[in-house]
């Protein structure tokens, strides 16, 4: 970590023939402009070749750091400004740390007469030649092509300055005089120094402070999935924060010296330069690039840098994955050591004072100032147990602050005895389990578990997770990110306080006779990811293996392996199957067996996608598994042998509907006959409510008037509605049957950038289509507002007024991510016989507009849409279509099956 010293060999141009070249130049008052702007691009430029050819990184941005001090010596001398001023480099320069497209952060350090003359500059004509010369410097920075960050001040200024912010003192802390007057700058770091402003205590306390604000611009992680490597958690702003309070406390220059002060272990230093190494490499290689600064390490650059790394693609993970992972594994390791070192200084510096007494919680831990302790440093050689003791304690007391920093050391240090030995100690498998049914306590251990490396040491398979991530857009975190949200949220059904957020999970988990064993499950449910093979077979073996081993009984072990097995399916069926249809159910209901297994099924569920990513959970899914659970419940309280028949469901929702109707003054007969002209599977995929809704509008609609009916028969009548109960908003339309309905309306609903979740079209024997769509908008929010309810209204209006579809050009385009990830288009058919229908599942890159273009290809092959189940996953679109041939009959065609396909796949894959 410490800058070498300078070289010959470190200097990328010739400094000798350009010193020459400008004492010539100004010797005839001619500008150094274009001799110093070829000596910046020969930096770069030679550089960048030398990174390609492998050079240290280490070398080259101490190198870079060297060659532009002499850049800004020379420019420096050349206008002749070392009376009376210093030139001083600040921040990440100040380290002598310069990347290719780092700023150059300046200090311009004046004394008070100068600065009085720069104050006049504002009157040209009194602007003294200092100033005249101090601007032209400025400017010559800029023009020969260095990204500089300045600040022009006087000594008292940078003080004043440095008092109201952290983040002042903080770069003025790592000034170095580049040239000019030297007295200057020791003047500026006598006043610096913590005996005038800003004591140990007071910078350590702001400097944690500053840190937890920043990490709460991660969202507290450091596994997201395109992570900012300078800011995010773990990052190099973590390492420098280190840096800082030690030389604010130790005076010390450097990382390293912190070893001799006993403040850093031999390892602990190799830790840090080792992972400041490699996020130095990272942050070096996405500047060249992207041809600027850039410190995120976005989906657009992954790969690529996995490939200029090295990486390759392996069993059951890709070479982007194989990147990222030892990507997070290396800031989770830096994250652990900031978080100790940063409470060492705190326990050192800010509660040093404090005249407590440590207290005795056992005979192996006490509380030491609010932070629980070993007692001594033999504690967890003497009793390896206690490596999960402490953790259980943490559950127990809430009042703990957290661990002690030379205990987190320690346990760190002890981690290797958790071994085969270890897992098979009765004790230790006591206390794990002891921890999972604790009321309180048990995400915050887990994580703390996982951060000091004891979850992977105890559960093997949870190692091969860390820092694994899912080369997607649809999961927002790493594995063990996400699986550890997942026990979170399950934990948090079970917390009143909460009961709102999901209130049929919540009342639901009060009931729950064990909650550990849906933590188990939660904690086990995706650890078979990256391994190849189907992730949820591998993690039930896994899930009970480790159950049998803690001594769970036969049913509870079987019922968190089903679980972990099972875990995608109720999300599957809720999203892709028509769940109004009994047989669905029914087969659903088979395989969930009873209410028990429903309930934990339906909790993990929840929990699960909710962690998936922020965007993803939205009222529509919550909506759907409740249906979904509420139905498949009732059919279990039925019994399994006694299925619920359609021609029951059907006579219960008409007889509802009918007396709801007749109730609102409406005729019978008019109903009837409007009725009697639907097939029977309307009044089986429709409740009874909707039915109403839907009939009401036909009857009252202008075309239902005898005396209006000619003219307006053509018209569609349309009705939208905000259904909170199934959580979107509702659109039906009723009009003459149209092969292009479909495309239609798709089209416009993507044109409002509205997001189409469900659609049905029912036909009438009268030849009239009943076409339903549920929608959202783009966030996932149900579409509410009156103005843009009667906006989608009178758009389809005017659309539906056309008799024939052509696709429009597309104004959407797609995102940056989304572009990064390009799937193959693929159509697979299955032929439901039993319900004279074809199944039509396609899977494609998630791009606008991709179901008008669908409905393009309906119409091009004259097929029948009969329902459609959108699901989105990401930058992945896996949609279910119900289809029939033109004559409304199963498609079981080869060859018209084939010609769907390349219809589809031709018009998907030509959207931009």
């Amino acid at each position: 970590m410490e800058s070498p010293a300078p070289s010959s060999s470190d200097f990328l141009f010739d400094i000798q023939a350009l010193k020459q070249e400008l004492e010539q130049l100004s010797g005839k008052n001619k500008s150094p402009l274009l001799p110093l702007k070829q000596a910046v691009k020969s930096i770069s430029e030679t550089q960048i070749i030398q990174f390609q050819d492998k050079q240290s990184v280490i070398h080259l941005i101490h190198a870079r750091s060297q060659a532009i001090d002499i850049i800004l010596s020379l420019a420096w001398s050349y206008f002749h400004l070392d009376e009376h001023a210093a030139l001083l480099a600040v921040g990440g320069y100040g380290r002598g740390e310069l990347h290719p497209y780092s700023d150059v952060d300046l200090l311009l350090l004046l004394d008070t007469e100068h600065d009085l003359d720069l104050q006049s500059a504002q009157e040209p004509d009194k602007e003294s030649q200092f100033s005249k010369d101090l601007h032209s410097f400025i400017a010559l920075l800029w023009d020969i092509g260095l990204e500089i960050g300045h600040s022009v001040r006087t000594v008292d200024e940078c003080i004043q300055e440095a008092k109201n912010d952290i983040t002042i003192i903080s770069n003025l802390m790592e000034s170095r005089l580049i040239t000019g007057d030297l007295s200057l700058y020791e003047q500026l770091s006598w006043q610096l120094s913590p005996e005038h402003i800003w004591p140990t205590k007071d910078f350590t306390r702001a400097k944690i402070e500053e840190k937890n604000k920043r990490y709460l611009k991660f969202n507290e992680t450091a596994y997201n999935l395109e992570p900012n490597i300078k800011e995010g958690p773990g990052g190099l702003r973590d390492i420098q924060i280190i840096g800082w309070v030690a030389k604010r406390h130790f005076n010390v220059e450097s990382l390293k010296e912190l070893v001799g002060h006993n403040f850093l272990t031999p390892q602990e230093y190799e830790q840090l330069e080792h992972g400041q190494n490699f996020l130095w490499k990272i942050r070096f290689a996405l500047h060249v690039l992207c041809e600027r600064h850039e410190e995120r390490l976005l989906f657009d650059y992954q790969r690529e840098l996995a490939e200029q790394f090295g990486y390759t693609d392996c069993e059951g993970k890709l070479a982007v994955e194989c990147f990222m992972a030892e990507y997070y594994q290396t800031v989770m390791e830096l994250e652990r050591l900031n978080e100790m070192l940063l409470q060492y200084f705190q326990e050192t510096l800010i509660y040093n004072d404090s005249n407590s007494t440590p207290q005795k919680i056992n005979r192996r831990f006490i509380n030491y100032k609010g932070y629980i302790a070993a007692a001594n440093q033999n504690i967890f050689k003497n009793y390896p147990f206690a490596l999960l003791e402490i953790f259980l304690l943490l559950c127990q007391d809430p009042q703990l602050k957290g661990v002690r920093a030379s205990t987190i050391r320690l346990i760190r240090a002890h981690s290797y005895l958790i071994d085969s030995t270890f897992r098979n100690d009765m004790r230790c498998r006591a206390l794990f389990m002891e921890i999972m049914r604790q009321p309180f306590g048990i995400t915050h251990e887990m994580r703390r578990m996982n951060r000091y490396g004891v979850l992977a040491a105890y559960i093997p398979a949870f190692k091969q997770i860390v820092g694994q991530m899912q080369h997607d857009l649809y999961h927002a975190y790493t594995v063990d990110e996400h699986t550890l949200k997942v026990l979170r949220n399950a934990r948090r059904l079970f917390v009143v306080h909460h009961a709102e957020e999901l209130p049929l999970a919540s009342q639901i988990a009060q009931h729950l006779a064990k909650p550990e064993l849906l933590y188990l499950a939660a904690l086990f449910h995706d650890i078979g990811k990256g391994r190849g093979g189907r992730h949820e077979t591998l993690g039930a073996y896994d899930a009970e293996q480790f159950c049998q081993q803690h001594d769970l009984s036969h049913t509870d072990t079987r019922l968190v392996t089903w679980l972990v097995k099972n875990h995608l399916i109720m999300s599957m069926t809720a999203q892709r199957k028509d769940i109004n249809d009994p047989g669905v159910i029914h087969e659903f209901a088979l395989l969930v067996g009873d209410i028990n297994h429903l309930d934990y099924l339906y909790l993990l569920t929840v929990s699960d996608i909710r962690a998936t990513s922020p965007k993803i959970w939205n009222s529509w899914k919550d909506s759907l598994l409740i249906q979904l659970y509420r139905f498949t419940k009732s059919a279990l309280n039925k019994g399994l042998e006694n299925p619920l028949q359609q021609e029951e469901i059907m006579r219960n929702f008409k007889t509802r509907a009918l007396e709801a109707l007749i109730a609102d003054n409406y005729s019978e007969k008019d109903i009837m006959l409007l009725w009697d002209a639907l097939p029977a599977e309307y009044f089986i995929k429709f409740q009874a409510e909707e039915i109403v809704w839907q009939t009401q509008a036909i009857l009252d609609s202008p075309a239902n008037n005898s005396s209006e009916k000619e003219k307006e028969k053509n018209k569609a009548t349309i009705i939208i509605r905000t259904d909170e109960q199934r959580g979107g908003t509702e659109i039906f339309i009723h009009t003459k049957s149209n092969e292009c309905v479909f495309a239609l309306v798709t089209s416009a609903l993507s044109q409002l950038v509205l997001d189409v979740i469900e659609a049905q079209t029912i036909t009438s024997s009268t030849g009239y289509d009943y076409h339903t769509y549920f929608i959202l908008e783009e966030n996932g929010s149900i579409v509410s507002d009156p103005d843009r309810i009667n906006s989608i209204k009178s758009t389809l209006e005017e659309k539906l007024l056309q008799n024939d579809f052509s696709l429009p050009s597309n104004s959407q385009r797609l995102s940056r991510s989304q572009k990064q990830f390009s799937l193959k288009t693929t159509v697979q058919f299955d032929e439901d016989l039993e319900n004279n229908q074809t199944i039509m599942t396609i899977k494609a890159s998630n791009r606008p507009a991709l179901l008008s273009h669908v409905g393009q290809a309906l119409i091009e092959c004259k097929v029948f849409l009969e329902n459609a189940k959108i699901s989105t996953f990401g930058e992945k679109v896996e949609d279910v279509f119900v289809i029939k041939d033109e004559h409304h009959q199963i498609i079981t065609d080869i060859k018209k099956q084939e010609k769907i396909r390349q219809a589809i796949i031709r018009l998907v894959d030509e959207i931009d």
